[in-house]
């Protein structure tokens, strides 16, 4: 492992938007790897990553190779599981590159979930971290980096060198749902549809509200069609599991337009129709 960019040989476990946009990132380092779970979803990944690598300063599509096997990870010595935010499915899979990886560190992007307990389900707990990037990964300079109590020797000091190598900003946080930044943004999302809904505003008046009036580049609920109504949802419900708050409660709203599958900017229609 080289002292400077902290790993030489990434592998990123997944084929949506993060995955793909870390590979982009990644490659302008060397090669990466990314894994994909079947055919379809390697083409796609493929396709979107050399797509983002194409728009990216200093990335170099050619380093992206893409596989539906595991053991072409064998050589990696970092391997980032970047899939849905489910603890089966993430426990599942990290416990079958740990097996097939067994040199590796590994990490997670999950934006909610315990890394200690990850790290106890996959069976590989003394090698394992959160590295949560942040959509869309290859603009975002914030890496929120948790390396749990127990942890072999060196992992904090290659994952933080290894952002930087990314021109990415490490911060390490502690493991508690939602780290930091969702910790602190979802009761204010949440808080804005409420009051949506109480004043009868519309979204694009509280949007333009927030935009105008606290300078920020997105109104909060354009802001959660852009995250996914889903992924949302399952944020607020996983923070609220561990905090009991009920700010963290996902709004009714928001379940609703969930179980109708409107999901936001990703199916054409949440808050606002695309």
């Amino acid at each position: 492992m080289s002292a400077r960019n902290g790993y030489e040989q990434p592998g990123i476990a997944g084929s949506g938007t993060i995955a793909t946009g870390l590979a982009a990132c990644a490659s302008a380092l060397g090669e990466v790897t990314l894994l994909a779970r079947s055919d379809a979803s390697a083409w796609q990944a493929e396709e979107q990553a050399q797509k983002t690598a194409a728009k990216l300063e200093g990335a170099v599509a050619g380093h992206i190779r893409v596989t539906t096997d595991v053991t072409r990870l064998a050589g990696c010595d970092i391997v980032v599981e970047a899939i849905t935010e489910d603890a089966d499915a993430k426990a599942g899979l990290l416990a079958d590159i740990g097996a097939g990886v067994p040199d590796a560190d590994l990490a997670t992007t999950t934006s909610s979930l315990s890394i200690a307990e990850l790290g106890r389900r996959s069976g590989h707990a003394d090698r394992f971290f959160g590295l949560h990037v942040f959509n869309p990964v290859t603009r975002m300079e914030l890496v929120e980096v948790c390396v749990p109590e127990g942890a072999r020797d060196g992992i904090a000091e290659r994952a933080t060198a290894w952002c930087a190598a990314l021109d990415k900003i490490p911060v390490e946080v502690p493991d508690s749902a939602g780290f930091v930044v969702n910790r602190l943004l979802f009761p204010y999302l949440f808080d804005a549809v409420r009051m949506m809904e109480r004043a009868g505003l519309t979204p694009a008046a509280v949007d333009d509200c927030m935009r105008l009036g606290a300078g920020h580049p997105m109104g909060p609920l354009k802001l959660l069609d852009f995250i996914g109504l889903d992924v949302a949802h399952a944020i607020g419900e996983t923070l609220h599991a561990e905090s009991g708050d009920e700010s963290h409660l996902p709004p009714k709203a928001i379940s609703e337009m969930v179980s109708a599958g409107k999901l936001g900017r990703k199916t054409g229609e949440g808050f606002y129709s695309y």
